[in-house]
């Protein structure tokens, strides 16, 4: 059997639609495990839940927007009627409505940003983990940032929050460790996905990031989903509390 084998487990992921999330996903669909795809938009939930069920996948789809609690508490439920108990939370979505120094963001709009980053993470974690301690364990992987490792001009509360993913994986892991509950973040560099297009589609910018990218290109959405794959099955089994940062040595380069 695989090393990274998830037979037999379930896996929660928000913002799983496209990007990232829908990479981690389908990876994890592939090795066994039943996967709740979850998004604002039911109908796009449904789409990318159907798209794996056509490939022989268990999949379905939960709509939520992580900003409100009844929607949290609706997307557990719903994930645990479809499939049981969940082994697996990975926290994916967020949002940055606001490009600039931290400073200038409008205050409403840091509010959301902390709510929906951080707010959710938590609130998620609340809900799903004291099950997975009762089952006998499991696993939760945060998807941060390396905004969340290095001061910013632009990036501002959004880093602030991955910053923060960074912190609430350490507190958890060492609060449910006895409880062979597991968390971990991932810190990725700039990746090719819709939520990053900003950045990525400005000439001037993609340039100038990856040329201090050893690899000097971007990642892509799949160059993350071993990551959790990983973090999620035996293989990871003895790591927690860590953030894996995948940037291309974006990091370490300057």
């Amino acid at each position: 059997m695989s090393f990274f084998n998830l037979e037999g487990k379930v896996a929660l992921i928000t913002g799983s639609t496209k990007g990232i999330g829908k990479a981690i996903a389908q990876r994890m669909a592939e090795q066994g495990a039943r996967v709740i795809i979850s998004s604002r938009n039911q109908d796009a939930c449904d789409a990318v839940a159907a798209e794996l069920r056509d490939k022989g996948l268990e999949a379905t789809g939960v709509a939520c927007n992580i900003n409100y609690q009844e929607q949290l508490e609706n997307l557990v439920g719903a994930g645990r009627a479809a499939y049981g108990a969940i082994d697996i939370l990975v926290c994916n979505a967020a949002l940055n409505p606001f490009f600039g120094p931290s400073q200038e963001i409008p205050d409403a709009a840091f509010d959301k940003v902390m709510q929906a980053n951080i707010g959710s993470v938590h609130r998620l974690c609340k809900l799903v983990i004291p099950d997975m301690a009762d089952a006998g364990g499991g696993a939760v992987i945060i998807v941060s940032s390396i905004g969340g490792l290095k001061g910013s001009e632009s990036l501002g509360a959004y880093a602030i929050s991955k910053a923060a993913d960074m912190q609430i994986a350490r507190n958890l892991a060492v609060e449910w460790g006895p409880k062979n509950i597991r968390v971990n973040c991932i810190a990725p560099g700039l990746i090719r996905t819709d939520f990053a297009r900003a950045l990525w589609e400005n000439p001037e910018i993609y340039r100038e990031t990856v040329s201090k990218y050893p690899l000097r290109r971007i990642g892509e959405p799949d160059e993350i989903a071993g990551a959790a794959v990983f973090l999620a099955s035996a293989a990871g089994s003895f790591t927690t509390g860590q953030t894996i940062v995948i940037d291309g040595g974006g990091t370490i380069a300057g």
